[in-house]
């Protein structure tokens, strides 16, 4: 069971989640971006730099992902993906992509680009909340528990 991180947009404050969890369980955690991630010394912590380029960092993901694997991602086609392999996804925001529900988000998504495309103005995502941050450590504590037991 490992973690991987869809890095080039993951906040930082989840990042900071993330490699507390991934020392405290002794799990390993794996950020992905096509740029260069400092992460902070550790057996369990690393960082793959991915060439630039549309979903370059995705397809990485995608390829090493494992059933039982967590990614981390705002992505919806990402999350999709790696559902469909028998991953689990989770937003930074606290939302766990399931079977159930990937659909009808990816079908919010491509709503969304479409609005955007016919030149509306849909607006970006608020910032991240301490309501946020609290959801997706509660999430990924319950996942974490779940994995050990």
């Amino acid at each position: 069971m490992a973690i991987w991180v869809d890095a080039d947009a993951c906040p930082v404050a989840i990042k900071d989640i993330l490699f507390r969890a991934a020392e405290r369980c002794q799990i390993t955690l794996t950020l992905v971006a096509n740029q260069y991630i400092k992460t902070p010394p550790s057996q369990f912590i690393k960082s793959i730099q991915v060439s630039a380029g549309f979903d370059v960092a995705d397809n990485e993901i995608v390829r090493r992902v494992n059933a039982n694997d967590l990614v981390i991602t705002s992505d919806i086609p990402l999350a999709d993906e790696v559902i469909s392999k028998d991953a689990k996804a989770l937003s930074p925001r606290g939302e766990m992509f399931t079977q159930a529900n990937i659909k009808s988000r990816l079908n919010m998504r491509d709503f969304m680009d479409t609005m955007r495309a016919s030149g509306v103005q849909t607006g970006g995502p608020p910032p991240l909340s301490a309501s946020d941050k609290k959801a997706f450590a509660d999430h990924l504590d319950r996942y974490l528990r779940q994995i050990q037991s």
